[in-house]
């Protein structure tokens, strides 16, 4: 009976270490296709068409910065790139789509800016997307603010339409892509600046740039806060003026245009900006990969000859700094809608 038990015993020891060496190969092996995988995913990337998520309208400043980059990494990488813009709740339907709903495999990228990130987290309390849900690879460009009406209005410069605000704050109306977009806190920091209440004056929506400057060119609505580049195209035409512009010095685009400094206002300081980001899961050989390409195609004379034509600033900030400025912005922003009620 002993021997019967020894000999058990022993069969037993034989096969739980015949099953851990196999357990060991087997995630050994499993380990081994991994990194063979990502090695292979890193050397071939890109094998094929690339999809770049503009989370906004054709035309403004976002979806011009996305077909610069495309144009420009189809030809370095041999592939071609698409543009596909999915508009809509304040640059959110086309940001899940890109960082949820498509495979994190690095052929879906999304080309965002303030809205569809720091403004969005820092003006909503409940959000289904977080700066923590993107992998930010690079950023790409950035761009001036600038305060626009209708070409017939009233006024002339942004010293007037504040001293008008301040009597009529319930008649101003301003364009937006949501209450929690990059015109929302444009305004409620130049509104802050002023005195004036940001829940006593009217968002209208729109979905971007490009038709919020119509809506004011068409009368519908007073006020228009994108980028110089954004507004240059109706203001040129005659459609719309400029009343100030947020940079330092006059703006190249409006020379004839004071700054919002000239006219007595120190702390307007929201900035437009664009980037990539990627979803959480994707192999971080491929960000990198893109964060290198995107660092040579902004020292590239032509790709910064594009970014002329489209009234942008290359303004490329690598992927660790890149994540570092969006949380301090997001930090700065969620104070500021905190204050002014833009967060619901």
């Amino acid at each position: 009976m002993k021997k019967l038990s020894y000999l058990l015993l022993g069969l037993t020891l034989m096969a739980a270490l015949f099953l851990t060496a196999c357990s060991s190969s087997s995630t050994s092996k499993s380990e081994n296709e991994t990194h063979s995988k990502h090695d292979e995913t890193a050397t071939d990337y890109p094998k094929r068409q690339i999809e770049l998520v503009v989370p906004f309208a054709a035309g403004g400043g976002v979806d011009l910065a996305a077909r610069a980059v495309a144009e420009y990494l189809s030809k370095e990488w041999g592939q071609p790139i698409v543009v596909n813009n999915k508009p809509g709740g304040g640059g959110m339907i086309g940001a899940q789509y890109a960082l949820k709903e498509a495979k994190a495999d690095g052929y879906t990228v999304l080309v965002n800016n303030n809205s569809s990130t720091t403004m969005f987290e820092a003006g909503n309390s409940q959000t289904t997307l977080t700066i923590k849900d993107n992998v930010f690879a690079s950023r790409v460009a950035e761009a001036t603010t600038a305060f626009a009406v209708k070409a017939d209005a009233e006024w002339d410069n942004l010293k007037e339409l504040s001293d008008w605000a301040k009597e009529n704050p319930d008649k101003l109306t301003w364009a937006s892509v949501g209450p929690a977009g990059f015109s929302s806190f444009a305004v409620a920091e130049w509104l802050d600046t002023i005195g004036v209440d940001f829940q006593d004056t009217k968002m209208v929506s729109s979905e971007g740039a490009s038709d919020s400057t119509a809506k004011v060119a068409g009368g519908h609505v007073i006020l228009a806060v994108h980028n110089a580049g954004e507004v240059a195209p109706l203001a040129q035409g005659g459609k719309i003026k400029v009343l100030a512009v947020s940079s330092k010095e006059r703006h190249p685009l409006f020379p004839d245009v004071p700054t919002a400094k000239e006219q007595g206002f120190e702390d307007l300081t929201v900035k437009w900006w664009t980037g990539l980001s990627f979803a959480k899961d994707t192999p971080p050989e491929i960000v990198q990969k893109w964060d290198e390409a995107v660092a040579k195609m902004e020292k590239d004379p032509e790709f910064i000859k594009q970014l002329e034509k489209i009234k942008l600033e290359p303004s490329y900030l690598n992927s660790a700094d890149f994540t570092k400025n969006v949380q301090e912005e997001k930090d700065r922003y969620l104070k500021l809608a905190e204050e002014t009620g833009i967060r619901k």
